[in-house]
Parts: structure tokens; C-alpha cells; sequence
């Protein structure tokens, strides 16, 4: 993990992150906040226009605003105490998970966000594991602490129990609920007060000598400050210490208590992000690891948005740079075609606005407007063959056939499914026999977020009708044998966007038959984002 030579400062003070949550714990209040104490924006749920609802400017799909969900994982820059945070927004919602996993691959570390009164749910578990596979290291937020919320040692245990990992407390909160003040902070002895008045302003915060200064008396009631004292002590005794390496190797996760919509303890686990939060790190490619601090530039593509400006059918491809000093303008060639590509107009993101990037380094998130010649798990160098590892695609848990409600524009369907499926919203499938398509999807909600989209950027009305098959699987073998049992079981037989063959299936019967008939060949739930 350690590169021997300090990385050159630029890079050094990048800090990739994504944030994680149960949907309604408050991601996108606490991303709202981020971006506020950043400068990003002038005032927290700011609104464009008066007659408009409040809307969050980071979730900005006409379907998100509608459901309060963020569907697309978008990324924002911006720069705070010294530091430049690259942070990409995960879709929230169960059924996008596919997205969240993808864009955990382009981070160095997560910030979890759990409710104070509901502790770690059954969403927050699964985007923990991804994190886990990779190792990443994570900071912990408790939010809603201004709300009654359960014991403190309880949802402290509760996530050292569900996701095994130690969790040592970064901060103490001081009271509950009604009673809720603000916290101790424990890294740096302070007392930090909430301001209850403004939302928006900044709460004071009171430098002391450990927990016994009379300071403060003056500051918290007498009941408040005993149970305080007592709880700390209990918790330095009993919670393993602060340790900056732990944090790097994804073993221990500090928790910051604090309440997003109050503004308060946001600005203390920034902090934490910039002060132990890890670099830009190196990313496992074939033939060999690619290190942040390579001169020559090199990214990978991990996730490409389509139609992010209604005025142009533009796509954006979002691109981590793994390596080096990028400039708008330069040559890199795109490792899978081994063609040429000039960047000419990369955009950084901040919040919903892009701005033309003149530059960018290891680290940053960079979306590069293309037509399509981009996808996901491509890597992009200046010139050597590397290929980033590890960008999964999963199998879809539910298929539906698709059909265009007017048969004479079944030619837009076909571009328009093509487009979804090189964004990796969807799988898209063509069977061997008979017309239309086969979308699968990993949640239903997915269904709706597709046909709407359709609707809104081709003006072609879809219908999903139920298909016989429940799953589906890529097929690997010997070319004659592949080709032997295609023909044999050409009603089951399909093609991906990538032109590779698929195996659709109706029960987990189908995929033993051929494991049993065809030992030769093997069927996979993913396939690596790669060609």
C-alpha cells in the first residue's frame, strides 16, 4: 500500500472518497453540507428559481427530485482546508446497487452514514461488504443525534458486531434528542456547541483542558456534563484508541456524532477526511499495479452517464485518473480500440454545474464527453497497454421483455437500449429467435427509471412485459463447443451489447443441465467490465 517517495504535493492532498447510506439516513443533506462548507454553494438546499420546490443540487434527474432518491452516482470537486475533495455521490436506493458497486471501485475510502435511531440497516450492510472486499478504509458518521436516538454503546456495538470492524469514537455527543448540544470532541479535547438559531451558520467551538476544565460548567448542565464525563471515560476504557494506520487498512472506523441538517459535526469529520483519510492510492491493472505518482497520466472508466445535458445527446464517460498530471488537450489512447483520443473539453464536476477542466491529477474524477466510444472498465494511457482490473457487471435478477408502444420506431428502441446498456443501467439482450429485446435489470425499481427515461430523452412510449426467463448467464468455453451448444439451444440463446453469447434461463435447473451435459463449458454471473 505505501509508495516509498511522498507523492508530489498536488496529488498528496486529493482525497477520493464516496459516501454510503441507508436510503433516508441523510446522505444527501450531509453532500449538501460538504459542499457548502467547500464554497461549492452559497447556501444549503439552494434554490434556482423561487416558484421551484427546494431541491438538492446534487440529485438532478427529474425522476430523483419526484422520488427523493438519488439514481445517478454524480461526483463533485471542491476544496476544503488545504485539501481538494473528490466526492462521488453513490445511489442510495437498493435497486442500484450495481452503480454503487461500480463507483466504490474509483474511491479510496467511504464515509458511512447511519441514523442515530435506526443504527446500521439492512442497505448500509451490503454497500459495507463491497467496501470490505476491497479493504477500503472507512469514517463513520451518526447522524440525527438533534432526534431521540438509541444508546450511544449500542450503536456502537451494533456496528462492530454487524460489520466487523473496531469503531472508535472520534467525537461524544452531549445529550439526545431535545437535549442534543453538540459534542466532545475527542481527537483534539474540544467542546463544539451547536448553534440551534441558524442552520447555516457555523457553531462555536471551545478549546479546553480535557474533560475536567472548569470551562465547562459553563457550557453544559450539571446532569448533561456527569453522564458526559462518565460515558468518555467509559468509552476510553472499553473502545480500542484512535489509530491513523488501523483507519488506512480498513480495520477500524472512527464515528463522528453529529446532525447533518443542523450543520453540526459535518466541518469536524472533513476534518477527519483530509487529516487521516488516504491518498490517492494504487489501482491493480494488468500486466502491472499502476502508481499515483507515474508521470505519464492513465484512468479508467468507471461509470458513463448518458444525456446529462438534454440539449446535447452527449454521453459523459466518468473517468478516475489513476496516474499523473492530466492537461485538456492531450493524446491518450483508449487501451481497448489502441486508438488516439484527443481530450479536448473534459469537465470537472461541481455539484450540478461542469466547468471545462484545464487540468487534473491522480485522483480526481474527470468526465470526458464522448459518443459512445467510451464504457465502462476502459482504460485510457498514454500509450501503454494497461488495463485496470477488478470493474465488475453483474448477472440481472429480473428480465422483461421490452417493446417499442409504436411498432414503427422499433429502430429508436434498439439505439435507445444500446445507450443503456453501454451506461451499465441496464443489461441489454438480443434474442437469437423471435423480435424485440430482453432488459434485465438487478432491482425492479430499475424498470421505471428505464421507461421513463426513454419517454423523456427518445419521446418513445415502452412497454416491460414479463419474459419465461429469470436469469441470465455469459458463457465461456471452446469456440466449436460454444457454437455447438448455441445451436442446440437456440430459443434459450441471446447477445449481450458486447456481442458476447448468453444463456438465458428460466430455473437454477437449466444452468445444472449444462454443467452436467456440457462440462467443457463454463456459465458466469459477471463478467469483468473488459474486453
Amino acid at each position: 500500500m505505501h509508495n516509498t517517495a511522498p507523492l508530489p504535493s498536488e496529488i498528496a492532498r486529493r482525497r477520493t472518497f464516496a459516501i454510503i447510506s441507508h436510503p433516508d439516513a441523510g446522505k444527501t443533506t450531509l453532500t449538501e453540507k460538504f459542499l457548502l462548507y467547500g464554497g461549492a454553494i452559497q447556501m444549503a438546499g439552494q434554490v434556482r428559481a423561487k416558484g421551484e420546490a427546494r431541491r438538492t443540487r446534487s440529485d438532478f434527474m427529474q425522476m430523483e427530485k419526484d422520488r427523493g432518491i438519488s439514481v445517478s452516482a454524480s461526483a463533485m470537486s471542491f476544496d476544503f482546508g488545504g485539501y481538494r475533495f473528490n466526492l462521488v455521490d453513490t445511489p442510495g436506493h437498493s435497486d442500484f446497487s450495481e452503480d454503487t458497486y461500480r463507483t466504490l471501485t474509483a474511491v479510496d475510502a467511504a464515509v458511512m452514514v447511519i441514523d442515530g435511531a435506526k443504527g446500521v440497516e439492512s442497505q448500509t450492510q451490503k454497500l459495507f461488504e463491497v467496501c470490505r472486499l476491497r479493504d477500503l478504509p472507512i469514517l463513520t458518521f451518526c447522524n440525527k443525534m438533534d432526534r431521540e436516538s438509541r444508546d450511544i454503546f449500542e450503536i456502537i456495538d451494533e456496528i462492530q458486531e454487524n460489520l466487523a470492524i473496531d469503531v472508535t469514537p472520534a467525537s461524544w455527543p452531549i445529550g439526545v434528542g431535545r437535549d442534543f448540544l453538540g459534542c466532545y470532541d475527542m481527537l483534539n479535547d474540544r467542546l463544539e456547541l451547536m448553534d440551534r438559531a441558524d442552520r447555516n451558520k457555523v457553531a462555536e467551538s471551545v478549546r479546553l483542558q480535557g474533560l475536567d476544565d472548569p470551562k465547562m460548567e459553563e457550557h453544559i448542565p450539571g446532569h448533561l456534563l456527569e453522564k458526559l464525563r462518565e460515558e468518555v471515560e467509559m468509552a476510553r476504557e472499553l473502545l480500542p484508541a484512535f489509530d491513523a494506520q488501523g483507519l488506512l487498512d480498513g480495520v477500524l472506523t472512527p464515528i463522528w456524532f453529529g446532525s447533518a441538517i443542523n450543520s453540526f459535526g459535518v466541518r469536524e469529520l472533513m476534518d477527519g477526511i483530509g487529516r487521516f483519510g488516504p491518498q490517492p492510492q494504487p489501482q491493480n491493472a494488468e500486466p502491472r499495479q499502476i502508481m499515483p505518482d507515474e508521470t505519464k497520466v492513465s484512468g479508467f472508466v468507471f461509470k458513463v452517464q448518458a444525456n446529462m445535458d438534454p440539449k446535447h445527446r452527449d454521453r459523459v464517460a466518468f473517468v478516475r485518473l489513476a496516474s499523473g498530471h492530466f492537461k485538456r488537450g492531450m493524446k491518450l489512447t483508449h487501451v481497448r480500440t489502441k486508438k488516439p483520443m484527443a481530450v479536448s473539453n473534459p469537465v470537472l464536476f461541481l455539484a450540478s454545474d461542469r466547468e471545462l477542466a484545464e487540468e487534473a491529477w491522480a485522483g480526481d474524477i474527470m468526465g470526458i464527453p464522448n459518443h459512445g466510444q467510451l464504457r465502462i472498465g476502459d482504460t485510457l494511457t498514454e500509450g501503454e497497454a494497461l488495463r485496470v482490473q477488478g470493474i465488475p457487471s453483474f448477472a440481472p435478477e429480473l428480465l422483461q421483455n421490452c417493446r417499442a408502444g409504436d411498432p414503427m420506431k422499433a429502430k429508436h428502441l434498439d439505439k435507445a437500449l444500446m445507450q443503456f446498456a453501454e451506461e451499465g443501467a441496464a443489461k441489454v439482450f438480443k434474442p437469437m429467435l423471435g423480435a424485440g429485446f430482453i432488459v434485465g435489470v438487478v432491482g425492479a425499481l430499475q424498470f421505471e427509471v428505464l421507461a421513463s427515461r426513454i419517454e423523456m430523452e427518445y419521446g418513445l412510449p415502452v412497454r416491460f412485459e414479463p419474459s419465461q426467463f429469470t436469469s441470465a448467464r455469459w458463457l465461456h468455453g471452446p469456440k466449436d463447443k460454444v457454437e455447438a451448444f448455441a445451436q442446440v439451444n437456440k430459443g434459450h440463446m441471446a447477445r449481450d451489447n458486447d456481442d458476447d453469447l448468453v444463456f438465458l434461463t428460466r430455473l437454477q435447473w437449466d444452468i445444472d443441465r449444462v454443467e452436467r451435459d456440457w462440462p467443457e463449458l463454463t456459465l458466469t454471473a459477471t463478467k469483468e467490465m473488459m474486453t
